[in-house]
C-alpha cells in the first residue's frame, strides 16, 4: 500500500511539476520574444550571426524522503526567480543594453529587498552571449507569492520556475534526513550544449548525502531555435526529466513528533531514541537542540551558518548518534546478566552492600547515603546498588562483562546510513596501556561496573543494547530504511530483519534481569517508578552519571529499557543533559518523559501488542457440552454472470478439520510474508593511579537527592 500511494502521489506530482515548469517557461518566452513567426528553413538560419540553436538540460526533481507509512520529510516545490528576458535589439550598442536593463531593475527595486545586485559588465555580457535564456536577479520566491507578484511585473521582467527542496517537518529528525544544496551557480559567457535551465542540487548531510545517487534523478532535454531576430522558431522537449526514487525510512513521523514534542517540554538538551525488539527498525531518533533544514534551502547564508556552528548548544549536533556519553547505571542489567549466566549469582542469593566499600586507597560510595543490606540481584537492579555491582563487576571480572558490552552493540558503529555516527568506546588492556598507562585494575573495574569511567555509549547504541536484553537471544541489527524505490515504484532495496550477534545467555538469566528491570518501574523503592504504565508492563533501568570536565560540575541523565515484558516489542533510551552545577537523577528527569511518550501513542501500542483473539466458546444446546470454536472467516463475496452472490466456503480457503463433533477448526498454518565524521565527545573521565586503581567519575544518585561530593580517598 504504502508502494502504491508514494508511486502514484510521485507520478501525478512530477508530471505536474514538470508540466508547470515548462509552461511557465514557454509563457514569458512566448509573451517576451513575441509570436513565431514563419522564417526562413533551418539550415539559413544557422549560417546567420544571430540565430541560435540551444539544446539545455532539464533538471530533475530529487527523490522524496518519507516516513514508514509514507508520509513526505522531504519534497520537492514549484519556487521561481524575478529575471531581465532581452529582447534582440535592433539598437543594441552597451548604453542602450544597460539603460534598459537598469531602468526595470530600479522599477523592481522599489518593492523588492531580495535583488542581486548586477554590475554593468554583467548585464552587457548576459546580453552578447545569453540573451535567449533569463537573468536571474533574485532568490527564490514560493509560490503562492509569484502569482500574486506576476500581474505587477514590468515588461521585459519575468517568472522563472525551478524546483526547490523543501522539509515540510522543517527541524523533525534533521540530523537523520540532512539538506540538499546547490551542486555550483549557472554558468556565463557563452551557452554551453545541455547546461541546466536551473541550478541543480545535490545531498549536503544526511540520508539526503548518504542516498544522493538514489534520490537523483535523470535530467530531460530541451532543445530551441531562434532565428537572428530573436524570434523563437522551435521549442521541443526531446526528453522528460524523470524524478529521482524515494527513500522509505523506518521512522514513524507521529511518533517522532510526540518524542521531540517531550524532547522540548522535558529538557534543553537530550536524546531520545525509540527501536523495534524484533525487526531492529528504529522509529524514532531525536535530538535536541535541533535546527530548520528549510533554513538552508536554498542555501544558508555564511553569517546564518556560523550562527549554528558557534551556538554552544550545539544544534548541529546529533546527541542521537554523534555524542558519546557515560552510559552510567544503565549498564548495569549487562554485568547482571553476565553473573547470573555464568553461576557467579543465583536469582535468590543475596550480598551484603554497606554504603561504600575500600578497593586500595579509594572509597567507592553507593549513591545513597545509607546501606542496602543483603540484596538479591533483583532487588540490586531495582534499586540501582552502586556497592552490589562493584563487588558483583570485580568477581566476574571485566573480560566478561566487557564481551558481552561488545556483543550487544557497544564501542562500535551500528552501520546505520548516518553521518558522524559515534562508535563509542568499551576499553580494553590495550586501550588502558596506552591512554592511562596501566591495565585494568579493580578500581577500574567497579567503575566500569557501574557504566562509568572510560566506556562511553550513544543514546541510540543503549537503545540497540536494550533491544538485545528485551530480546535475550540475538541482537537484532539496526535498521533505518524500509526500502528504496525507483521511478515506477518498483522496490529496488528492501533490508530483511536480521541477527546481528548472538549473545549465548541462558534464558533464566534473561528472565531474572527482566524481572529486575520490570521493579525498578512497578515495585516499591524501585528508581523509576515516574515512568510507569496503567496499560502495560514497562522495564527500564535509571542513571546518573558525573559527566564532562569536574570543574562544570555537569551530570547526566538516562533512562533505557523495553516494553512490554510478557513479550518485548519496543526498546528505547532517553538522555538528560544537566546544565552545570543542576542536580538530575534519571528517575526524576528521563524517566518521565518515557512515561509521556508511551502514554501519549497508548492506541498505537495497545493495538500493537494485543495478543490474539480467544477462540469462541459455544454450548451444544443438547448436550450442554462447551465447545470451542474458531470465530468465521468472513470472505468477500462476488456476483457471478446471472446476479447471484458467491463466496467461496471456510473449506475451499483454510485448511480446516473436523473434531468428529461437527465443529469445523481451522489448521494452524504459516504465516507468509513478501518477498565529514564528528569527533565523539570524550570529556575528561577522572583517573588516578595508585593500588586501587582509578579513582570513580561521581556516582550519584538515583533518587530525589544529589550528594554533593561521593568520592573519599584514604
Amino acid at each position: 500500500m504504502v508502494r502504491a500511494l508514494i508511486f502514484k502521489g510521485w507520478l501525478l506530482a512530477s508530471l505536474w511539476l514538470v508540466s508547470a515548469v515548462h509552461a511557465k517557461t514557454e509563457t514569458n518566452t512566448a509573451a517576451e520574444i513575441g509570436a513565431v513567426p514563419k522564417g526562413p528553413s533551418d539550415g539559413a538560419i544557422m549560417t546567420r550571426k544571430d540565430a541560435r540553436a540551444i539544446t539545455l538540460k532539464i533538471p530533475a526533481p530529487r527523490g522524496m524522503i518519507v516516513d514508514r507509512n509514507g508520509e513526505p520529510l522531504a519534497q520537492n516545490a514549484v519556487a521561481y526567480q524575478i529575471a531581465l528576458q532581452f529582447r534582440q535589439f535592433e539598437k543594441a550598442d552597451r548604453a542602450f543594453v544597460i539603460d534598459w536593463a537598469r531602468t526595470r531593475l530600479n522599477a523592481l527595486a522599489e518593492t523588492r529587498k531580495d535583488l542581486e545586485p548586477k554590475t554593468d559588465d554583467e548585464l552587457y555580457d548576459h546580453y552578447l552571449h545569453r540573451r535567449w535564456l533569463p537573468l536571474l536577479v533574485s532568490g527564490q520566491i514560493a509560490e503562492k507569492e509569484a502569482m500574486s507578484l506576476e500581474s505587477k511585473l514590468p515588461s521585459g521582467v519575468v517568472l522563472n520556475p525551478l524546483y526547490r527542496r523543501h522539509y515540510p517537518e522543517g527541524d523533525l529528525a534533521a540530523h537523520v534526513i540532512g539538506y540538499a544544496g546547490s551542486v555550483g551557480k549557472l554558468p556565463t559567457g557563452p551557452i554551453n550544449f545541455n547546461e541546466p535551465l536551473w541550478e541543480e542540487s545535490e545531498g549536503r548531510s544526511g540520508l539526503e548525502k548518504i542516498y544522493n545517487a538514489q534520490l537523483t534523478g535523470e535530467a530531460g532535454m530541451k532543445k530551441l531555435l531562434f532565428d537572428e531576430n530573436g524570434n523563437k522558431l522551435l521549442e521541443e522537449q526531446v526528453k522528460r526529466p524523470r524524478p529521482g526514487g524515494t527513500l522509505v525510512t523506518t521512522i514513524d513521523l507521529k511518533w517522532q513528533r510526540l518524542a521531540e514534542k517531550i524532547l522540548r517540554g522535558g529538557c534543553k538538551r537530550g536524546a531520545f531514541v525509540v527501536v523495534d525488539v524484533v525487526t531492529g527498525e528504529v522509529l524514532v531518533m531525536a535530538s535536541r537542540p535541533t535546527f530548520d533544514l528549510n533554513s538552508f534551502i536554498p542555501g544558508i547564508s555564511t553569517e546564518a551558518f556560523k550562527q549554528l556552528q558557534e551556538d554552544p548548544s550545539q544544534p548541529l549536533f546529533g546527541r542521537a548518534f554523534q555524542s558519546a556519553y557515560p552510559p552510567a547505571s544503565s549498564f548495569k542489567p549487562i554485568v547482571a546478566l553476565v553473573a547470573l549466566n555464568n553461576g557467579v549469582v543465583t536469582e535468590d542469593s543475596t550480598i551484603y552492600c554497606p554504603a561504600a566499600i575500600s578497593i586500595g586507597r579509594t572509597v567507592f560510595k553507593n549513591w545513597s547515603r545509607g546501606p542496602e543490606g543483603s540484596i538479591n540481584v533483583k532487588r540490586a537492579i531495582a534499586r540501582s546498588c552502586n556497592t552490589w555491582f562493584y563487588q558483583v563487576g570485580i568477581d566476574i571480572g571485566p573480560t566478561s562483562f566487557l564481551t558481552l558490552a561488545r556483543r550487544l552493540g557497544f564501542g562500535e558503529k551500528t552501520g546505520l546510513p548516518l553521518i558522524g555516527e559515534t562508535p563509542g568506546l568499551v576499553p580494553n588492556d590495550e586501550w588502558m596501556l596506552k591512554h592511562e598507562k596501566r591495565r585494568i585494575l579493580d578500581g577500574d573495574t567497579a567503575n566500569l561496573s557501574i557504566g562509568q569511567g572510560s566506556l562511553l555509549a550513544s543514546p541510540l547504541q543503549v537503545a540497540q543494547a536494550m533491544a538485545g536484553i528485551a530480546n535475550g537471544g540475538a541482537l537484532p541489527k539496526m535498521r533505518l530504511i524500509s526500502q528504496v524505490q525507483d521511478t515506477r515504484g518498483r522496490v529496488v532495496q528492501a533490508p530483511v530483519p536480521e541477527r546481528k550477534n548472538t549473545l549465548g545467555l541462558s534464558e533464566n538469566a534473561v528472565q531474572v534481569v527482566h524481572q529486575g528491570m520490570s521493579d525498578v518501574v512497578n515495585a516499591g523503592g524501585g528508581t523509576g517508578r515516574s515512568a510507569g504504565l496503567g496499560y502495560a508492563e514497562l522495564c527500564g533501568k535509571t542513571g546518573t552519571a558525573q559527566w564532562g570536565p569536574k570543574s562544570k560540575n555537569q551530570r547526566l541523565a538516562w533512562f533505557a529499557g523495553f516494553m512490554p515484558r510478557a513479550n518485548p516489542r519496543y526498546a528505547f533510551a532517553v538522555l538528560y543533559e544537566g546544565r552545570p552545577g543542576e542536580g538530575v537523577s534519571g528517575g526524576r528527569m528521563a524517566a518521565p518523559m518515557v512515561q509521556k511518550f508511551f502514554q501519549g501513542i497508548k492506541g498505537d501500542i495497545k493495538e500493537i501488542i494485543e495478543p490474539p483473539k480467544k477462540a469462541l466458546v459455544v454450548v451444544n444446546e443438547e448436550t450442554g457440552e462447551a465447545v470451542e470454536q474458531v470465530a468465521p472467516v468472513l470472505l468477500p463475496k462476488v456476483d457471478d454472470a446471472e446476479g447471484n452472490e458467491e463466496g467461496e466456503s471456510l473449506e475451499d480457503s483454510v485448511n480446516v478439520e473436523s473434531d468428529g463433533r461437527g465443529v469445523i477448526r481451522a489448521l494452524p498454518v504459516d504465516d507468509v510474508t513478501e518477498g565529514g565524521d564528528a569527533v565523539p565527545q570524550t570529556d575528561a573521565n577522572f583517573s588516578g593511579s595508585g593500588d586501587g586503581g582509578a579513582i570513580p567519575a561521581l556516582p550519584v544518585e538515583e533518587d530525589d537527592e544529589v550528594l554533593d561530593e561521593n568520592v573519599e580517598t584514604q
